[in-house]
């Protein structure tokens, strides 16, 4: 730190005070990994293909990491400099009210489509192996117990629900080493099906050259903002650290953000050499149902989404204690009726939030023509709004000239970016759902 001035120390070291800072640093990139390590997986082979080939998509991919790894760093250092302990808190404590309560709504919604796609997949990948495990003829109806609204209300009671009950993020160390075990052995088993799969499966793809168009390249970003998205943890996992600096929590957003891409680049790779234009937007579902490689990647992807939807359900609710310590403070005064993070309140949001997403899975006929509205919502806090809390976090911080007029030439960029992204993902996505 020799030759630095005051305020470029304070830009690079400004931990958080928090009670309970227990996070290592392991933890917290698995924790980080996990988050990313999601639905977006399954159809990274399809974005390959929208894109028109390996090199295209892996080209946008490798300029997407630089925004995404730019994201997180924002984040840890505008978290030191608001003092905030959650995402929308560090927006409003920089931004304003205004922005703050556009960032809930996005967090909200975003974090609630979020968790019926991931249970969307869950029920579709126990629905295949209900077929294989009981298979019948096709006059005969299966069981009523293989139904997926059964089977998928029964995984959500015992195994999702208690495991999004904890009050600290930090308990899911444990269950997101599992899940991203789980994520890389997927990789693992498209890379091995590529080369010692049967002749049938690995046949000639038809490969493109060449994009299609600009538009099509455009297209993937919305995926990649989908599978990549673990922003909206950031702020949380900062404040759960022990080692809260942000040199290192740049080396903690390196690590998790390339491992993240080595796993999503093979899976998007050697499934698009696989299947060529004949891809399925889930890779899983073209695959045949009674491969044993791919009936283990099955079950193992399904646990991998059962532990990240916990970590959703932590951010979602967090926003929702906000909304309710500032109901009761608006009807009750300054000593609110019961605590927003105690175990009644936590257990009733938690409650709350699994019976809406679990409805929502359960009768909306598919969620396949919505991941670019989801991938676009996910643009604000991967783009838009760690440019906004850079901009303002700089403002209120004694940095030098030439940096102070980088940092805003590099926040502005990620505002335009991320608004371009949006706009373009969720006009395609309501075209096609017309």
């Amino acid at each position: 730190m020799e030759g630095q001035t005051p305020g470029d120390r304070g830009l690079l070291e400004k931990p958080v005070p928090t009670a309970a800072a227990a996070l290592s640093s392991l933890g917290a990139v698995f924790i980080l990994l996990k988050s990313a390590l999601g639905a977006g997986l399954l159809s990274f082979p399809w974005a390959f293909h929208k894109a028109g080939g390996v090199a295209p998509a892996f080209l946008v991919e490798l300029v997407s990491l630089v925004f995404l790894i730019s994201g997180l760093v924002i984040l840890g250092y505008a978290a030191s400099v608001s003092g905030q302990a959650t995402y929308q808190g560090v927006v409003g404590g920089l931004c304003g009210p205004t922005i703050r309560k556009l960032c809930e709504a996005c967090f909200v919604i975003n974090l609630l489509m979020i968790s019926v796609a991931f249970l969307r997949v869950i029920g579709d990948q126990l629905e295949k192996l209900c077929d294989l495990l009981l298979p019948s003829a096709p006059p005969a109806p299966q069981p009523w117990y293989t139904n997926q609204r059964f089977t998928l209300t029964l995984l959500s009671m015992l195994a999702i629900l208690p495991l999004s009950a904890p009050r600290e993020i930090g308990f899911q160390k444990y269950t997101s080493i599992l899940g991203t075990l789980a994520a890389c052995y997927l990789a693992l088993a498209i890379v091995a099906q590529y080369y010692l799969g049967p002749q049938d499966l690995a046949r000639e793809p038809r490969l493109a050259s060449s994009p299609f168009s600009w538009a099509s390249v455009f297209s993937v970003f919305p995926t990649i903002c989908f599978g990549f998205q673990c922003h909206e943890a950031a702020v949380s996992i900062y404040c759960s650290m022990r080692h809260q600096s942000l040199g290192h929590w740049a080396l903690v957003s390196v690590l998790s953000l390339l491992a993240c891409c080595l796993v999503y680049s093979l899976t998007g790779v050697y499934g698009f050499l696989t299947f060529g234009t004949d891809v399925s937007a889930d890779i899983l579902m073209s695959y045949p149902g009674n491969d044993g490689i791919i009936i283990v990647a099955r079950v193992l992807f399904t646990v991998s989404i059962v532990t990240a939807y916990p970590v959703v359900l932590f951010l979602g609710r967090s926003v929702m204690q906000d909304f309710w310590r500032r109901g009761c403070c608006w009807a009750c005064g300054p000593q609110p009726l019961a605590e927003p993070s105690g175990p009644w309140v936590r257990m009733l949001l938690t409650v709350l939030w699994v019976t809406v997403t679990l409805a929502m899975a359960l009768f909306l006929p598919d969620l396949s023509e919505i991941v670019g509205i989801i991938g676009g919502v996910s643009s604000f806090f991967i783009f838009i709004f760690p440019g906004l809390c850079l901009i303002c976090a700089i403002s209120v911080e004694p940095v030098r000239p030439r940096v102070k007029c980088f940092l805003e030439a590099w926040g502005v960029v990620s505002v335009l970016v991320g608004t371009f992204i949006f706009g373009q993902s969720t006009v395609a996505a309501v075209m096609e759902l017309l």
